[in-house]
């Protein structure tokens, strides 16, 4: 489980493709030193496996990457020297600073717009139309495994509000209109609607 704060922004060192799956190289420094061979992180907000790494001045951390999280994410379409934000699990005696995020994308989305303001920025993002029923204003998000708060809703967009913070700290600051990023809705959201479809 993870919280959607970003501890680090990476550098993708390689991506190998195997047939239907991959390899990810991430470099990383700040979130290296407690690895452990099998532990999860967050790499632009999907939950990958440690299978290795490699020390340096920035260590190399290996990931292997299954067939449907390359369908369901923009992890496959990433190149070397792309950048990707990076969380370790949240340990039980951490704070939860942001919302519960699994790490389990459920699709991508795109950047629509982009509008400045004094200290902010406001970004609009489309969702597929399946997803939007998940999306409520004043409701939590996870974009590129950012954990956001959603300031305004349409039949297949959203809007958030990004504070000088993020745009620093996290990859969201250079996305562009037209750029996919992944997108993970609220986890009590998607419970409530599988119940809701199961009492029909």
């Amino acid at each position: 489980m993870f919280t959607g704060i970003i501890e680090e922004v990476g550098e993708v060192a390689a991506i190998e493709h195997r047939g239907d799956s991959a390899v990810l190289t991430v470099k990383a420094q700040r979130i290296v030193d407690d690895l452990v061979h099998g532990a999860s992180i967050a790499v632009s907000g999907v939950c990958l496996t440690i299978v290795g790494w490699q020390p340096g001045e920035l260590t190399a951390i290996e990931f292997d990457v299954m067939g449907e999280t390359l369908k369901r994410s923009v992890i496959g379409a990433l190149s070397v020297g792309d950048r990707v934000n990076l969380e370790r699990a949240v340990r039980a005696d951490a704070r939860l600073d942001g919302h519960v995020v699994q790490g389990h994308v459920d699709g991508t989305g795109v950047v629509v717009s982009r509008t400045p303001g004094d200290a902010w920025e406001s970004v609009r993002f489309g969702l597929p139309v399946e997803l939007a029923r998940f999306v409520a204003e004043k409701g939590s998000i996870a974009v590129d495994g950012v954990s956001l708060t959603v300031a305004a809703v349409g039949p297949d967009w959203f809007e958030v509000g990004l504070i000088p913070e993020t745009l620093r700290a996290t990859t969201l600051g250079a996305r562009a209109a037209g750029d996919p990023v992944n997108l993970e809705v609220d986890v009590l959201a998607k419970y409530v609607g599988r119940l809701l479809e199961a009492t029909r």
